[in-house]
């Protein structure tokens, strides 16, 4: 389904730097300050330890990727695929039981700008033809988007599948970030949030660079979090840019590339 960082400005005129997951407006804690052993185990599930940031939930890591306590309690396993020469992952639990229809539910605190960028990410993933659909609903749902906490140091957070084969549950919002963004920028970071509910890590998530500048940033080996999927490529450009790379700026579009499309289908 990401570590956020300033919102420095990346081709947007103030400080805003974007990223549909390294959403993240620096607010750095010192690692240390962090249990030595939910550190360890954070890179033992194949995910990175800089800038991690604490949640009630658990940690946000790589910009806007949410592990839970039950997530650290999970036991490692190794299991890597690479087919082709440029990347897509997934992580190891996905969404079954299908076909089935995920519902998605934007709270009404959020204003109606997120409600048309849900409904457009929703008709892309449609649009695809896969065994799970997306349907917005008022009540309930799947999905529910929220606003992120007062004082989040991140644009927006998601987790990943469940033991049981379901899609994560929540994404945060933070509306106080991208409440002015373009409502395709807005719809590509919704669309990407999905995806890290069903399953998805970040293309670029071995070179963070690629989508967000700066020096080289690898979120760290996996073992439990990272497996390529067939058809896809093993390395990520900004050409022709996957919805699942970790950073995107302000009036950038992100609808599913080549590859994209064949990840989806291969999974769903």
């Amino acid at each position: 389904m990401k570590q956020i960082f300033k919102l420095l400005a990346v081709a947007v005129v103030s400080t805003v730097v974007s990223s549909a997951c390294k959403k993240d407006i620096k607010q750095e804690s010192p690692v240390e300050e962090f249990p030595q052993e939910d550190m360890a185990q954070i890179q033992k599930l194949g995910f990175g330890t800089r800038d991690v940031i604490k949640t009630k939930e658990g940690y946000i890591v790589e910009g806007d990727i949410l592990l839970t306590k039950e997530h650290l309690k999970a036991v490692p396993k190794v299991e890597k695929l690479r087919v082709g020469n440029e990347e897509q992952y997934r992580t190891f639990n996905t969404v079954y039981a299908l076909p089935r229809t995920i519902t998605v539910r934007v709270a009404t605190s959020l204003n109606s700008t997120y409600v048309t960028a849900v409904n457009t990410a929703i008709a892309r993933y449609n649009a695809l033809g896969l065994l799970i659909k997306f349907q917005r609903v008022t009540s309930g749902g799947n999905i529910v988007l929220l606003p992120a906490p007062a004082g989040a140091t991140y644009l927006a957070s998601g987790g990943f599948p469940t033991d049981a084969g379901n899609p994560w549950n929540t994404i945060y919002v933070n509306a106080s970030a991208l409440n002015t963004w373009n409502i395709n920028t807005k719809a590509s970071i919704m669309a990407h949030e999905i995806g890290h509910c069903i399953g998805f890590r970040h293309t670029d998530y071995y070179n963070r660079a690629i989508s967000c500048g700066g020096a080289y940033s690898n979120e760290g080996a996996s073992t439990v979090g990272f497996k390529l999927i067939p058809g896809t490529p093993s390395t990520a450009t900004n050409a022709g840019a996957s919805w699942m790379l970790a950073c995107i700026s302000n009036g950038l579009n992100r609808p599913f590339n080549g590859a994209d499309k064949i990840a989806l289908n291969f999974l769903y």
